[in-house]
Order: C-alpha cells, then structure tokens, then sequence
C-alpha cells in the first residue's frame, strides 16, 4: 500500500540515447502514418494508423505501443549489466547483482526445491491459534512482501513536511479493483471473479490443501467483504480526506479488538512516532467487525493464498504457470509469459534497481544529454511563469502563490546525487524467495528507519532505467529518469518541434500536476493546505467538471466508458502539459516561422509528436483492467482528448466546423 500522491506517466525500463546530428530530421515516421485519414479528422490514425493496421500485439503482453519497444529495446541491455556483473563481478554490489540474477535463473534447481522456499511462512500462518495472532501475522507480512488486509507506508506528513510519518491504508484484494467484486450486473467481471476462484482452488490444490474448493470459497468470500468497506480509487483521490491524524493511544478506538501495541512493536513503529496517518477510517472501523466475525480457518486458508501468489512467480514450474494463467491469460488477455530472463531483470530492477542504475548512467547517459533536457525544463517553467499571469480562473492574489510554489519546484533530472548503500542487503545464490523476502525487507527497514530523521530531499522514486517521469507534490518536486531521453520522446537529432510535442508534453505534464485537483492542495513547501480563493475553486470546477465529462464520453471498451473523476488529475495534466509545451515551443522560434520539413510545419510536428509518443495497442481486458483500477486514460483518448481543446492544433491544421475533430470554442476546456 502506498498513498503517497506520485503522479507519473508511463512504466518502463530503457535503454541508450542517441547522439546529436545535423542538420535536423523531422523526428517522424511516415510509414507509420496513414495519409488516407485527415488529421482535421483523426489525429491520433493520422499519425499512427499503418502502424495500429499493421502491428500485433506480441504473444507475451497486453498491450504494445512506444512504452513496450522502448522496454523491451531495454530489456537486453540491462541484460548486458548483469551478464557483466556474473562473468567478473568487481566489487560486492556487482556479486549481488550476479547472484540474485542467477538464483531466479536456475530454474532446475527450483523444480528441486518444490514448495520448500515458501514452508516457513506456512508453518507461521498453520500456527495461528486465534484471531490474536493476526497483529504479528501482518506486521510480519509487511516485512517479508505478502500482501494483507492494511499495509503501511512512510513518507513526508503531508501537513508538516519537515518530518517523516506513518501510514496505513485498505489493501488485501487479489483482483485488480474491489469493483470486480461488488459488480453483480457486469457479466465481465462476475466471470473474472468466478475464474478467481477456480485459480485459488488450484493455488492451494497445488500446495497440498485437501480442502481448496471450499477454503477457495471462503477467501472470495472474505475478499468480497473486505471490498464492501473499501473506500473506491476517486474518495482515495482526495489528498485532504484521506489525511486523518491519529494518536496511537486512539488506534484500539478505531479498530476495536485489534491488538495495535503487538502490531506497532513488530511492524518496527513502536517508539518512533507518537500518531500515524489512517488513510480510509471507516474501512479499519469495518475490518474490526470482519476480524471478528471471521473463523481462524477462514483466516489461513485467506493468508495461505496470499502467501502462494506473493511467491509463485519464484517458485517451481506449476506454481510460475498457474499465476500466469490467471493474472497474464484471463485478467489481461495474454497468451504466453515472458521470457524468463526478461522477468528476471524486472525483478532485479524492482529490488535492487539503484544498483543497476549505476552502472546504467555510466554507460548509456551522456551528459549533453543532462544539458538539453535542463534546457527543455527551463524553457517549460518560462511558458509556465508566462502563462500564470494571463489566466482567467485564478485571482491575483492566488497568482502569486502559484509563481512563488513554481519557483520552489526542485529539479531532478537523470540520476541521484546520492547512490543507494545496498551492502547490508545479503543475496544468497541458491535461495531465490529468501533473496525476494530480504530485499523486500530491506527496503521496508530502509523507510522505517527514516522515521524521527530530517526529510531527505536527495531520494529518487524511480531508477535511472525507467522510461517514466513524475511529480510529487510532497516534495514539489519534478523527476525525469535518464530513460525517458530518447526517441520518440527525445530526439537529439530531430528538429525542436516534435521533441517539444513529445518530451515537452511530458515535462509540461509533471510541472502541472502541481496545479491540477489534487497537487493545487499543496504549497510550494509540500504542506497540504488550501491557499486558493473561493472564486478559483468555483471556476477551476467548472473546467474540470466539463473535462470530467469529455472523458466520461470516451468508450473504448463496449459496455466500459473512462471513469471522468478518477483520470481527472491525469487528463488535465495531459492538456495543461500540451498546451505550455506548445508556448514553449513557440517561444523557441524567437519569433521565426516554423521550419517545413517533409512537408509539415512546425506546428504540425509539435502534435503530430504528441499523437506518436501515446501509439499503442491493447487487449480488451487490459484496457478493461485500466479503466476499472488506473487513473490514466486510454492512449488513443489521451491524445484525442486533449488536442480537440487546444487553439493551436486547429492553427496549425486548420481545422474547421464539419471536420470531425472540430469542437466549437466555447465548448473547448482550456486550463492554461
């Protein structure tokens, strides 16, 4: 569980940057575009449309698109540092490189082992005697990476950031959304979870369990309640309804009967902090109530499961095949894994990542590379200190908090400052679940341990080798990986306009997220309080809640229209980024005319960029899958969406009433 607001756009690794060339290309791909379909009609066919005609969707995912060529372009030279590190490790991070790598690859050894690995963790759910031992039980599940009823996360207090806090948050489903449990008119989801079932007899078939049918029953049941109290993904959209502050004497009040002390003490939080944060109170208020009512055979049967899906994908060949079938094929539509050693990369990158990113920068991000995106950044916060001034829902007053909150944005851009220290962290070649187990809690230690210490503002979300960016309104900060620096997001050798449409759009993105539903909530110091005037949140509303609308419409999925509230955040994100990139680039020209390269200005460039990063195809489940559980919109809408609200992309294609991208002016929502 995590509930720290980190705004971002994708998930990715990657792999190198090109070099810079002259003079410069266009930075598009026109085999991949089909001329037959007018952009005035359909930008995002235009664009893309040989291509989405032309490429399927491989074997092993649910969706292809620009994120999944430059993951898996990626992939292999990740590969490469650990390949390396296993042929002649140099020093004690590149061993654990090696060893961690190689304990997920000796599948032969796995097949020996069994359902060994995981023996422990059984005997200690086996040995609960009554609902008392559930506070251990989850503290240790906490730990050791098993999903439970509540988690806990640290992070900065989001009405004092100087200091770290503790929170806990619902968790404990094992399907995608508690909608798949509570939707009994949704033929697709009552099959989803009738198929979930089938796949947890067959789980605790396979770890010897005589009784899985009807303890499979029992835990769909116990699920099913605990998606009852749930709080849905829109109330936990809400930074300031979610922030509840409670003293840790007052934690046996909200959930009675729970032995908080014994939890706190072997959760490692006794003694560091005097309150937590409790991100859905009446969800622990009706945990109370189902811990109580629930048989201690319910119970194991519920942790038993939980435990067998936390380690199948590292245990032997049933096990892997099993969680697939269920979780790739059914929920996802995908026919075939992963190679197994791109899922060993994904996991070194999950656990040990920093590591990797070491050596990663050192091979694949030069620093002309640093310079340009810098320059990229500057000029997007320029449009953005330009564009404050001249909007016409934010009163003045407010204007200049806005412009002192964008001064204060800190910038990270490729790497840290401040490597990661692994070396406690031990990696034992023949133990792959243990090296799993222990990595997971390293880093839970990792946080406690900041508990009671100053803020550290040097920390890193995500490795260098993810295609990806983010916002944090907590730190107010910006955060651009290396990876996300190359083509088609970022071109050295291609003219400033499509980059401004695709990178810029990207950097656009995470700067106003400082400014959209929720990061508006936080100062410039990352404190969670209100320093917009009444009037502004009166206007900004009626913005959002035409955009709530305009992407409630969308359909991609019959019977499964966008959920408006939840991609709010994202899609105003989408426009604001467009349309500051668009300024940006604009005052790039220093008042020339765009350069025409094969036939296309500038302007045209700049969105027909945007239209090409955002290519993607996906299977109907994974689309339904993000409909139901992701705050970002479907790509093809991401674009579509966003343009028909922008006066340039009618400029530059003249686009007029009777095409069919044509909105009129008064019906268009632009924010910035």
């Amino acid at each position: 569980m995590k509930r720290t607001i980190v705004v971002a756009i994708g998930l990715c690794l990657l792999s190198g940057i090109a070099g810079a060339a002259t003079p410069p290309t266009s930075g598009l791909n026109a085999a991949d575009m089909d001329k037959s379909v007018r952009a005035q009609d359909d930008l995002y066919q235009h664009i893309n449309g040989h291509w989405l005609a032309t490429t399927q969707i491989p074997a092993d995912k649910a969706t292809y698109g620009v994120f999944d060529m430059l993951y898996d372009k990626s992939l292999a030279d990740v590969r490469s540092i650990i390949e390396d590190a296993q042929k002649a490790p140099h020093n004690d991070g590149e061993r654990k490189i090696g060893d961690f790598y190689a304990s997920f690859m000796d599948e032969g050894h796995l097949e020996t082992l069994g359902l060994k690995p995981l023996q422990p963790e059984l005997d200690r759910i086996d040995a609960m005697k009554g609902t008392d031992d559930l506070p251990a039980l989850i503290a240790h599940f906490g730990l050791v990476g098993i999903d439970a009823p509540f988690g806990g996360n640290v992070h900065q207090d989001n009405k004092d950031s100087t200091k770290y806090v503790v929170d806990f948050g619902q968790s404990g489903l094992g399907l995608p959304d508690r909608d798949y449990y509570l939707k009994d008119d949704d033929a697709k989801l009552k099959g989803f979870r009738d198929q979930y079932v089938g796949h947890v007899e067959r789980m605790l078939a396979l770890s010897g369990d005589a009784n899985a049918k009807a303890d499979a029953a029992s835990v769909l049941a116990l699920e099913t309640s605990l998606a009852k109290v749930q709080w849905s993904k829109v109330e936990n959209r809400d930074p300031v309804k979610v922030y509840n502050k409670v003293m840790l004497a007052d934690l046996p009040a909200l959930m009675p009967g729970f032995d908080w002390k014994a939890y706190l003490a072997d959760a490692r939080v006794a003694g560091k902090v005097d309150y937590v944060i409790v991100s859905q109170p009446s969800y622990f208020k009706g945990l109370a109530d189902i811990i109580r009512n629930t048989p201690v055979p319910v119970w194991k049967a519920y942790f038993r499961w939980h435990a067998l899906h936390a380690a199948a994908p590292y245990l032997s060949k049933a096990y892997v095949d099993e969680n697939f079938a269920f979780y790739g094929t059914v929920l996802r539509g995908v026919p075939q894994n992963r190679p197994r050693w791109q899922r060993g990369v994904r996991l070194l990158d999950g656990t040990i990542g920093e590591q990797l990113g070491q050596v990663y920068v050192s091979r694949y991000f030069p620093p002309a590379s640093k310079a340009r995106v810098t320059e990229l950044v500057h000029n997007l916060l320029a449009a953005y200190k330009q564009s404050i001034d001249t909007l016409d829902w934010m009163s003045p007053a407010t204007k200049q908090q806005a412009l002192a909150k964008l001064s204060m944005y800190m910038l990270k851009l490729g790497y840290p400052d401040k490597w990661r220290d692994y070396s406690a962290l031990r990696i034992d070649r023949d133990d792959l679940l243990g090296n799993v187990a222990r990595a997971s809690e390293f880093e839970y230690m990792r946080n406690i341990n900041k508990l009671g210490q100053p803020i550290d503002r040097s920390e890193w979300g995500m490795n260098p080798q993810t295609i990806n960016a983010y916002y944090n309104p907590e730190m107010n900060e910006i955060v651009f990986p290396a990876a996300i620096l190359q083509p088609p997001f970022f071109d050295p050798k291609a003219d400033d306009a499509v980059n401004y449409g695709a990178i810029g759009a990207v950097i656009g993105h995470e700067i106003s997220h400082g400014f959209d539903d929720q990061g508006s909530q936080y100062d410039g110091s990352g404190n969670l309080h209100d320093w917009w005037t009444k009037d502004d949140h009166t206007k900004f509303a009626a913005k959002t809640k035409a955009l709530v609308d305009e992407y409630a419409a969308f359909e991609p999925v019959k019977g499964y229209h966008l959920n408006g509230e939840l991609t709010l955040g994202e899609n105003i994100a989408d426009n604001s980024g467009l349309a500051i990139a668009y300024k940006a680039y604009k005052i790039s020209l220093h008042g020339q005319k765009s350069p025409v390269i094969d036939g296309m200005t500038g302007e045209q460039r700049f969105y027909a960029g945007f239209a090409q990063v955002w290519r993607e195809k996906m299977r109907d489940n994974a689309m339904i899958e993000q409909i139901k559980s992701n705050e970002h919109s479907i790509p093809i809408d991401r674009v579509l969406g966003t343009v028909v609200n922008q006066p340039g992309f009618y400029d530059a294609f003249g686009v007029k009433p009777g095409d069919r991208m044509y909105v009129a002016p008064d019906k268009r929502v632009i924010i910035w």
